[in-house]
Order: structure tokens, then C-alpha cells, then sequence
């Protein structure tokens, strides 16, 4: 497996991580716990060193899930988790609004060392900016968390380029999440120009779209009641059909180079920084698998800048998020 260093923080971790969310929460009825602690075992056999959870997962339980999963392979991986939101104690599925108070990121802390059974988080985001308290006051909370061993990393989840400086100031960022892929592009005006800046490692969560860019996934097709890509505008009948022009770009380019579209959609990822690290997520061994393929497949600058070509020609469809959810990002 290839490593990649998230900026110049010396965090070293697997050229691909894995994205757990969709293993306890939102895509529909959760699959089967003890199915899911062998495929976290299995990523780890096969290379991957970066898992990606958050007590709001759940809540609580996909935390208590890679804790099981992961504990006995310690010393084989890097766990990060996130805080800023206010979750039910009885583990209620939700959220009723943001929390990033000092006292509150250190109770976080502490219940996520719990349940993931470790002794230190490698790496914890704010999940999202919370306007009700200054960023300095939340770096200053991360910063004596690492003082206290708690904590190796901080890391910022979906932030301004404006504040990540501010933070930056006070406790080093070394990652930032945010939503990034080929239909999703709105990192690449200010937000990875100041990460090149200041030497903070880039996470994209969702790279393949929320399925949408492996192929699976059609104008006709349904999802289960509780599959929150029901309320997203990109998922609507209509922007699926649309937004397939960008799935039949990828497969394209696949055919000529024996790759899935998925392969194709993470390699153009990789290529584009060598500080970038996606976490595609999956419940499935075979998606796995195919994802982990992409690490192989090299595109080259001429090969990103025909796709960045063919693309420009397609108008992406539908707000990534409803509008109360698009709010809590960007700030």
C-alpha cells in the first residue's frame, strides 16, 4: 500500500482511507455489525491504515464499532473522529444543533477515547464550524487535549479558507475535510490553494459522489426510506439524469485503461496532490477492493487536463445538500 503524508505534519497514513459513516447510519438499513468488523479488519490486511468515524455517527455506536473492529490492530492504524455537534446521550438518532464549547470538546474527547477503547485520538476535527464560538477558542480546547495526550492531531471538517487560518494560528491544522470529487469541485477556488499554502493534508469525504460516480447508480433507480440521499437535490430523478453525462466521462476514460469509473473518479483525486487522501466509504469487500485499485492506476497531467476539458461541458445538477445543511458549511 501506498503512504501519503497529510501536509507537512509527519501524519503518514495508507493513500486511501476508508470512510465508515455509511456502516452504522444513512444509507438505509444498517448492515450487519459483526459483517462490518470483518471488513474493517479486512481493509487493514489489505493496506489501509486511515479509518474516518464521529461520535455523531450513530450516534455513538460507529465509534463503539471501530473500536471492536480496530483495538486489537492498534498499532496498524490511524483513527480519526470529530466533535461539534449536540448529540441525544441516549443515542438518538440526530442532531439538535452545534456545540464546539471548550469544556464540551473535552467531554467529546473523552467518551470517544472511550468507545473507540484507545488512548489517544490520532486525529479530531471539528465536524462544523460553529458560529457561536470563536475558532481560536476550539483550537485552544484541541491544543490542550494534545498538551494532555489525548489528542496527536487536529483537524478542521468542512471550513472557510478564512478560518483555517485563524485555527492554524493558534493549534496547527493537520487535515481538512471537505467534500471533494468531479462533481464536486468548489474546494479548488480558495480552499486547496491555502492548504498548499500553509502544508495542511486534504480528506475528501464522499469521492465517489454518495455512489453516484461508481455507475451504480441510475436516473430510475430507489433507495430505502431511510437513505438520507432521498433528501438530497443531486439525488432528485431529474439531476441523476442530468449528472450522468459526468458517470459516462469516467467510464470512458475507464474503458481505455481497464479501470471502473470509480477507479477513474479516485485516481484523478490522487493525482492532483500528493497531500490529498480521500476516504471512500463501503460495506462491501468487492467495493473495497475496486476502490483500493485505483492506487494503481497513474493519470498524468495530460490525462487531467482532458478530463478537466470534458467536464467544464457538463453543468453539474442539484445543491449538494438541502439548504439548512448547506448553511453549516463553508464558515
Amino acid at each position: 500500500m501506498k503512504q501519503r503524508q497529510l501536509g507537512s505534519s509527519g501524519l503518514e497514513v495508507s493513500a486511501l482511507g476508508l470512510g465508515c459513516m455509511g456502516m452504522s447510519m444513512s444509507y438505509g438499513t444498517p448492515p450487519d455489525r459483526q459483517e462490518m468488523v470483518a471488513l474493517l479488519r479486512a481493509a487493514v490486511e489489505r493496506g489501509v491504515s486511515f479509518f474516518d468515524t464521529a461520535e455523531v455517527y450513530g450516534p455513538f455506536v460507529n465509534e463503539t464499532l471501530l473500536g471492536e473492529a480496530l483495538r486489537p490492530l492498534r498499532e496498524r492504524v490511524v483513527i480519526a473522529t470529530k466533535f461539534g455537534f449536540n448529540v441525544d446521550p441516549a443515542g438518538k438518532p440526530g442532531w439538535s444543533g452545534l456545540n464546539s464549547r471548550p469544556e464540551h470538546i473535552k467531554a467529546v474527547a473523552d467518551a470517544s477515547l472511550k468507545r473507540l477503547g484507545i488512548d489517544c485520538i490520532d486525529l479530531f476535527y471539528q465536524h462544523r464550524v460553529d458560529p457561536d464560538v470563536p475558532i481560536e477558542d476550539v483550537a485552544g480546547a484541541v491544543k490542550a487535549l494534545i498538551a494532555a495526550g489525548k489528542v496527536k492531531h487536529f483537524g478542521l471538517s468542512e471550513p472557510s479558507a478564512a478560518t483555517i487560518r485563524r485555527a492554524h494560528a493558534v493549534q496547527p491544522v493537520t487535515a481538512v475535510q471537505s467534500e471533494y470529487s468531479l462533481w464536486t469541485r468548489g474546494p479548488e477556488a480558495e480552499l486547496l490553494p491555502a492548504l498548499e499554502e500553509l502544508g495542511i493534508g486534504f480528506v475528501p469525504y464522499a469521492p465517489l459522489g454518495r455512489g453516484f460516480l461508481t455507475g451504480a447508480i441510475g436516473a430510475q433507480s430507489s433507495f430505502e426510506s431511510g437513505d438520507f440521499r432521498n433528501s438530497l437535490p443531486r439525488f432528485a430523478p431529474e439531476a441523476r439524469e442530468a449528472n450522468l453525462a459526468l458517470v459516462e466521462l469516467l467510464r470512458g476514460i475507464g474503458a481505455a485503461r481497464q479501470a471502473t469509473p470509480a477507479q477513474v473518479a479516485l485516481a484523478w483525486l490522487l493525482a492532483r496532490k500528493p497531500w490529498i487522501v480521500p476516504i471512500p466509504g463501503t460495506t462491501r469487500l468487492a467495493r473495497l477492493e475496486e476502490n483500493l485499485g485505483a492506487i494503481a492506476l497513474q493519470l498524468t497531467p495530460a490525462d487531467l487536463a482532458d478530463i478537466d476539458r470534458a467536464a467544464a461541458h457538463i453543468a453539474v445538477q442539484g445543491a449538494r445538500y438541502p439548504e439548512q445543511l448547506e448553511a453549516l458549511t463553508g464558515r
